[in-house]
């Protein structure tokens, strides 16, 4: 059994999810919309409960194609609410079709929400080297910084700690442990 970061003990999915996908840098935006989205979910939730939902989420939000789910009306977000496969909160799912629009008025601007969020850690992944879990931040100057500015275009459920877990989801951050398997292995980026 390979050593782990210790916040992937929780099962088969958390064990899935730290192995092939946490830390991977993504640039391809349906996958950063997704990943903040379900980091804003997760707010006051555990990460599992997030990923045994993950799935009827992509059901819910259309494959989290952000114009898709930008058009979601107010009939569309009332039959969200009564959807037990997801995180039923009023707030969090405005927040998502909120974060939607301003997903597309960051790629008319800037080509790329991979682009814009990117620019955060100056286009290239921070790799740490911290030696157990106690040493990981909430947040960092970075997360602090992109959650202003995505907060100032109108975006919603991004706190600095949201956006911290975030970088790490997608990334943009490298918070595995040095004595974590992961630490050591090549991960190759995602489209």
């Amino acid at each position: 059994m390979p050593n782990r970061c210790a916040w992937a003990n929780g099962g088969p999915l958390e064990i899935e999810y730290h192995d092939t996908e946490w830390g991977v840098p993504s640039r391809d935006d349906r996958h950063l919309f997704e990943m903040l989205v379900l980091e804003g979910a997760q707010a006051g939730l555990s990460w599992s409960t997030i990923l045994r939902k993950r799935e009827n989420y992509r059901r819910a939000f259309a494959g989290f194609d952000p114009a898709r789910v930008a058009r979601f009306d107010a009939r569309r977000r009332a039959a969200l609410m009564r959807d037990p496969g997801i995180v039923r909160n009023r707030l969090k799912i405005d927040a998502t079709v909120t974060n939607a629009r301003q997903v597309l008025a960051v790629q008319e601007e800037h080509g790329t929400l991979a682009a814009y969020l990117w620019q955060f850690v100056d286009g290239r992944p921070v790799r740490n080297a911290w030696t157990r879990m106690g040493q990981v931040p909430a947040e960092t100057a970075q997360s602090r910084a992109m959650s202003r500015a995505l907060l100032a275009r109108g975006f919603r459920f991004v706190g600095p700690t949201i956006c911290y877990a975030f970088m790490q989801a997608t990334g943009m951050v490298d918070d595995h442990i040095t004595t974590c398997f992961r630490y050591s292995t090549r991960r190759s980026p995602r489209p």
